[in-house]
């Protein structure tokens, strides 16, 4: 059964570098086709609350949305969390990996990869 992707707005953004990434790793890590990107939040982390970014199959309870060719999908409740959040992707000597740079959070730790709403 095909997923209808949304033409709302995507409640969040991926820079052209993250973008870059996803890519690269959907082409050398043979993600199947039906997968797409799912980004949400999850219960815990030192702040109370945990990023949740991985490759998934969309379900019931989910909004599919394109972002610029990649099928980002999102549980509906979790939009309060991420709303306009931007996700980063940085390759440097100190850190590589995905960055959220989310304003809905009140207080993040210090690997950023938790926060409180």
């Amino acid at each position: 059964m095909a997923t209808a992707v949304s033409t709302k707005l995507a409640p969040i953004s991926l820079t052209p570098r993250a973008l870059e990434e996803v890519r690269t790793i959907l082409r050398d890590k043979n993600v199947p086709t039906e997968y797409g990107l799912r980004v949400g939040v999850q219960g815990g982390g030192c702040s109370g609350l945990s990023y949740l970014l991985g490759f998934d199959k969309a379900k019931d309870a989910d909004e599919t949305f394109d972002l610029d060719g990649v099928l980002l999908i999102m549980d509906k409740k979790h939009a309060m969390y991420v709303m306009g959040m931007e996700v980063d992707f940085q390759d440097g000597l100190n850190a590589r990996g995905f960055v959220f740079n989310n304003p809905q959070a009140k207080s993040t730790c210090g690997c950023g990869s938790s926060f409180s709403a």
